[in-house]
């Protein structure tokens, strides 16, 4: 039993997935396929993923320097190996549960590149799960129309669980993310 890792034990540490895994997993289409790896993650009680090839780094919460002026789910910056990373709180953000900051809270840093250009940006949840594998499993549109609707890329079943599946490109684009409402 000693040996078995929880949550808080991966919430103990800054984390980053393991090059080989990021880098096997690179996608030949827009759209997740059948070979794609998600880490999942929660917010207020419900699953969320992300593709793994784009989980830069994965950090213990820790308060970021504050941004004067800039919305409340904008948490403030962070230096991640010298490059400023604005954090975001997603359950502010969305509307979705409290903003309570436990030992499990971690800062997911995502990485995505548009037009030559890199972006990250890190992001605030409940607790990191576990790694998922999509194998041979569909991947569902996103139904419903809420705040978060506008940033899934689908919807997998993950056991007797449904896990929404974020588009890392969406999500991190700071003019939507800005944008109220």
């Amino acid at each position: 039993m000693e040996s078995q890792t929880t949550q808080n034990d991966v919430a103990s540490e800054s984390v980053a997935p393991p090059a080989s895994t990021a880098q096997g997993l690179a996608s030949t289409s827009e759209d997740a396929n059948e070979n794609a790896d998600f880490l999942s993650f929660c917010l207020a009680n419900e699953l969320y993923g992300v593709e793994i090839k784009d989980v830069e780094e994965i950090r213990v919460w820790e308060r970021p320097t504050p941004i004067p002026r800039s919305p409340d789910y904008v948490k403030g910056v962070i230096n991640l190996r010298g490059m400023v990373v604005p954090v975001v709180d997603l359950r502010l953000r969305f509307g979705i549960g409290s903003n309570d900051y436990l030992p499990t809270t971690v800062v997911l840093v995502l990485r995505s590149y548009v037009e030559e250009s890199e972006r990250l940006m890190g992001l605030v949840v409940d607790a990191v799960s576990d790694v998922v594998g999509q194998g041979s499993s569909e991947l569902y549109p996103a139904i419903g129309d809420s705040a978060v609707s506008g940033y899934l890329q689908g919807l997998l079943n993950v056991g007797d669980q449904v896990m929404s599946l974020f588009d890392t490109e969406e999500l991190l684009n700071i003019d939507k993310i800005l944008k109220v409402g």
